[in-house]
């Protein structure tokens, strides 16, 4: 009952600004143009474009929330932004003649029930004195908008409950509560500590077995880590677009869709218990690149003043290491170049004219027509990308100059397009798409391996996030099981068990390099954890959490604290009604220092 009131009450706010225009429009028209040529092209006009918003609207929700679990949110939002990306996807993924057509069928279908009913006929004759439509325009107007004021979206999030919660709302509604609230300050919608306290907290779970700090000062979180040796191999860095755990045979998955990254897990140190930050591809780039928990609202990768951060690339090219961000598409797409340009990476992408921001120095090279073979609406196919991973690879190693590639792939991405005859699957899967994608990265293993830098060159590959998050809680831990492998260090292969962050992988490659560096990241050197004090911060758009042991610890815009007992196994979370006070303050000390610093501006790299 709850969820039909409240969706009556989103929709019933929803249509009345649908027809706020049409109603100003009615009130001014003179007496005597009542059906007049104006009054009926305006009436047909505009009832059209209404009919055409809301089926359009109506039909869209059905694959974002196949897709993401939720009504129309920022990341609908977001879309509207990157044009192309959305419209050539919709193209590729769907029969557009026939949603068009199904659109069109629709609208007639309601002009026709319409003229039947004469509500046309009953606008065009109706004389209605000026007084009578001013009082009926005004009450519709007043009613709109203290609807519009007063009716917040997240009325609807009661429960921890997900898809309830969803179904109470309004598409609309929420399309447009996103694009009011697209950023979140944590200080305004979370649970806070004691500044002093956070950060007490915070610099006491943040230090390894091998660092000491080097200010005393209670808000300084700057480190040095010690090493015993200093290797300095090339590093790439694959972050595998929408690989879940679940697609591994490691894992449980019988249909042999990854034989490739299975293989490599056998011959590298295999991380089998780590977790996506996130549930976007920024999220797991954000985690990858900042080391940081997930911020509320927009990732970091999208936010202004997002340059020269503390970041993985600070310490790579304080070892003199020539960064790379190597991208299929154009990287304007989610603001992606002028991060990584802004954190001193050069940019590999296919740059359809969008241009980098004036502000970062850096330099941008074209993946050329004549080095693509396929390419859908993301960017190129794997294959190709890896080549260009190659391909600057080889650039480098004849600069001698190690180098640092951030390749992101795109291929096991919706419409999961890729060049024919390649796999035994059928394209416009999901399945055949993890299956492309892993035959591309063996392909791209073993060209690299003819290579003569490949002997003195480390792979780190890890997904970005899981394919889907969607489920019965508000945030499904195991929706953000990952794998992550480490192959080519010259090390034993060995599986680490131990609960992990997609924000500690790289500190613990720096920890097998042997590194002496100073750090501000909050990603931890696994093998320099204490036992006991592994943990994985996992989060959405509003809710954050963080997973230590077997209990979970969620915190939401509501300033409400939730805890959790959670069986990874089963995926199961029953409510702790007996709140561990530590655990609580420790979340809250991660995620509120995290946002004060970025907010702050104390992120930002120490300036020599």
């Amino acid at each position: 009952m709850k969820i039909l009131f409240l969706g009556f009450s989103f929709d019933i706010t929803t249509g009345l600004f649908f027809i706020t225009t049409y109603n100003i429009f009615l009130l001014a028209l003179p007496k005597k143009w009542i059906g007049s040529l104006l009054d009926k092209t305006f009436t047909y006009c505009y009832c059209f474009i209404v009919l055409l918003l809301m089926y359009f609207s109506l039909m869209a929700e059905i694959p974002f929330w196949d897709e993401f679990g939720v009504r129309f949110n920022f990341i609908a939002v977001d879309y509207l932004i990157y044009t192309y990306e959305v419209i050539t996807n919709i193209n590729q993924s769907y029969p557009l003649p026939l949603i068009i057509g199904i659109l069109l069928i629709l609208i007639v279908l309601s002009f026709y029930l319409f003229q039947e009913k004469k509500f046309f006929l009953y606008s065009f004759t109706n004389k209605m004195p000026f007084l009578k439509r001013l009082i009926m325009s005004v009450s519709l107007l007043i009613l709109t908008l203290s609807l519009g004021f007063f009716l917040k979206n997240n009325w609807a999030d009661n429960g921890n409950n997900l898809t309830v919660n969803e179904l109470g709302k309004n598409g609309v509604f929420s399309f447009f509560a996103a694009f009011r609230s697209n950023e979140l300050d944590y200080g305004t919608f979370y649970p806070t500590i004691n500044q002093r306290q956070a950060y007490l907290v915070l610099r006491k779970k943040l230090l390894q077995n091998n660092q000491h700090y080097l200010s005393k000062s209670n808000t300084e979180i700057l480190r040095e880590t010690e090493g015993e040796t200093l290797i300095r191999p090339n590093i790439i860095l694959l972050t595998i677009e929408s690989f879940s755990a679940e697609f591994l045979k490691s894992f449980g998955n019988t249909q042999n869709l990854t034989p490739n990254y299975d293989a490599l897990s056998a011959e590298s140190i295999f991380f089998t218990n780590l977790f996506a930050t996130g549930t976007r591809t920024v999220r797991g780039m954000e985690a990858l690149t900042l080391s940081i928990p997930p911020t509320p609202g927009n990732s970091i990768v999208r936010r202004p003043d997002n340059q020269h951060l503390f970041s993985v690339a600070t310490i790579v090219r304080n070892k003199n290491y020539h960064p790379y961000f190597i991208y299929g598409g154009d990287g304007y797409f989610d603001n992606m170049n002028n991060f990584f340009g802004g954190q001193g990476f050069d940019i590999v992408d296919r740059d359809r004219g969008n241009t980098l921001s004036e502000d970062i120095a850096t330099k941008r090279y074209r993946i050329p027509d004549s080095e693509v073979s396929f390419e859908n609406a993301w960017g190129v196919c794997d294959e190709d990308l890896y080549k260009q991973s190659i391909k600057y690879a080889d650039i480098n190693f004849e600069e001698k100059k190690p180098f640092f590639q951030f390749v992101m792939t795109t291929s096991n991405h919706k419409p999961y397009t890729f060049p024919n005859g390649k796999i035994n699957l059928p394209q416009g899967e999901r399945d055949a798409a993890v299956k492309y994608t892993d035959y591309a990265l063996g392909k791209f293993i073993a060209l690299a391996k003819t290579k003569a830098w490949f002997k003195n060159t480390v792979f780190v590959i890890v997904a970005d996030h899981c394919a889907s998050s969607a489920g019965k809680w508000e945030i499904n831990i195991n929706k953000h099981h990952i794998p992550a492998i480490i192959y080519n260090l010259n090390q034993k292969p060995e599986k680490i068990d131990r609960l992990m962050s997609q924000i500690d992988l790289m500190p613990t490659l720096f920890g097998y390099l042997g590194w002496d560096y100073n750090t501000a990241l909050y990603g931890k050197d696994i093998n320099q954890t204490k036992i006991g004090e592994e943990r994985a911060f996992i989060g959405n758009y509003r809710t954050l959490g963080l997973l230590k042991g077997d209990i979970f610890t969620q915190i939401n815009d509501r300033k409400k604290t939730v805890q959790y007992n959670f069986d990874q196994k089963s995926g199961e979370m029953r409510e702790d009604q007996f709140k561990n006070s530590e655990l609580t303050n420790e979340t809250i000390s991660y995620y509120q220092t995290a946002s004060e610093r970025f907010k702050e501006g104390k992120m930002k790299e120490i300036q020599k």
